[in-house]
């Protein structure tokens, strides 16, 4: 399983448009990539997430295929003192499904070091499209003298009730959870959900939004959720909007706000609809992760088709008075040897360098006709700008592995660590290093 979003249905590359701004791009000299581990998973299938590291130095991170019933796990990887490392399984998910299948999102701890997640598919069969499944959280908790015990904390068991969680949880300070699901809902379009932990144990489960609700909301929800100081939920749908593009139909999706309200309630605000004036030069189908930049005003994100040459985009979106939003186009992919189809998952470091990573192209071979992916850095230029470096094109033969896929993680040296889904020596993924 690629963990690929939805196509919006680009057939064709779009004509070659003014940039919003100038970028240039260089290629880095000084990086050095290395594969730390090659994940090996019966049938070639591992799909692994976004990793997160422990207070120890140690990653954890999901498959969203194999393990012992081919479903999932849910891993460690620990450092050893000769530079390798080693996977610590900490959970395969069941053969019949009842703990949920397909753990595509990356992992979250609490303070007390627990891990939490969601599964794409199954857990409680008694709904969802005659048993065919709709998804659970879950907590993973270690045990004392080792190990890790599983549990469900909720069951996507009702169309209304929303299901396929695909993104991250997020915590707010109250330790409530957060998220979404692709579908489902009072209008089949997906929902925004918070699970409270009740007193005496167990979480009750709440939407906060239901999407599809008019012509103009986004639909299709595959965001991780992030809060701003003021307590504000922003996120994106990969469809929706209504623009009416060619390529998109009932439009190429939506950056939106969740407010609380003083009744208790949540209000959703559309900030931004992509695909305007029937093109998708401002980017289509927004990939699921934004980001915050150190003044917690400006959200960057990217799409993964559209932009100046049909192939994707990073944009920023500011704030730009009486409550409007104003989006402009930081890069279109897709240019000589710069990547294209940028992957979820942009990061910033302390200098507010921007950093992320390409599904495809980059100057790579042998990985098929859509080339192998790229890491790429963003530094912003005096004056305004920004100049693209190439941080490393995945290559030979997919041994340094190909298609990278979700966010990078800085360690405490400022080297970058990241996965793929194909290449490294089992062509299960890789999990590697770029050292600055």
């Amino acid at each position: 399983m690629r963990g690929k979003k939805i196509s919006i249905g680009l057939t064709a590359v779009l004509a070659i448009a003014a940039m919003a701004l100038l970028v240039t791009g260089t290629r880095a000299g000084a990086q050095t990539e290395a594969v730390l581990f090659s994940f090996n998973s019966t049938g070639g299938c591992s799909d692994p997430s976004s990793l997160i590291f422990d207070a120890s130095g140690n990653l954890y991170g999901t498959n969203g295929c194999g393990g012992s019933s081919g479903y999932g796990t849910v891993f460690e990887l620990v450092p050893a003192s000769d530079g390798s490392w080693k996977e610590i399984v900490l959970h395969n998910f069941n053969n019949d499904g009842t703990d949920g299948i397909y753990p595509i999102g990356p992992l979250i701890f609490d303070a007390a070091g627990n891990l939490y997640g969601s599964t794409l598919a199954t857990g409680d069969k008694s709904y969802c499209f005659t048993n065919i499944t709709c998804g659970t959280v879950f907590e993973l908790m270690p045990k004392a003298g080792g190990g890790w015990t599983e549990k469900v904390l909720h069951n996507f068991n009702t169309n209304a009730n929303g299901y396929r969680p695909n993104s991250p949880l997020v915590f707010d300070p109250a330790g409530n959870l957060y998220g979404t699901t692709g579908g489902g809902g009072a209008y089949g379009s997906g929902t925004v959900f918070e699970l409270t932990p009740k007193a005496g144990g167990g979480w009750e489960h709440r939407i906060l939004h239901n999407f599809g609700h008019d012509a103009g909301d986004g639909s299709g929800p595959q965001s991780d959720l992030i809060f701003d100081a003021a307590g504000n939920l922003y996120g994106t749908t990969f469809l929706g909007g209504l623009y009416g593009t060619p390529y998109c139909g009932g439009g190429c999706g939506v950056v939106f706000e969740l407010s609380p309200t003083v009744s208790g309630g949540w209000a959703e605000k559309i900030i931004y609809k992509f695909g305007p004036a029937n093109s998708c030069v401002d980017g289509c189908g927004p990939n699921p992760r934004l980001i915050l930049d150190a003044s917690g005003l400006g959200l960057y994100g990217t799409t993964q088709e559209g932009g100046a040459l049909g192939l994707g985009a990073l944009f920023e979106l500011m704030p730009a008075g009486s409550g409007r939003w104003k989006e402009r186009v930081v890069h279109s992919f897709g240019n000589s040897t710069d990547g294209w189809g940028p992957d979820p998952g942009l990061i910033f470091d302390a200098a507010g360098n921007l950093y992320g990573a390409t599904n495809y192209g980059g100057n790579g071979t042998n990985c098929g006709v859509d080339s192998c992916g790229t890491v790429f850095k963003f530094t912003p230029i005096a004056g305004g700008g920004w100049a693209e470096t190439i941080l490393h094109s995945f290559s030979n033969n997919g041994v340094d592995g190909y298609d990278p896929s979700g966010a990078l993680v800085f360690d405490d040296s400022g080297s970058l660590y990241g996965v793929t889904r194909g290449g490294g020596a089992y062509n299960s993924g890789t999990m590697f290093k770029i050292t600055p």
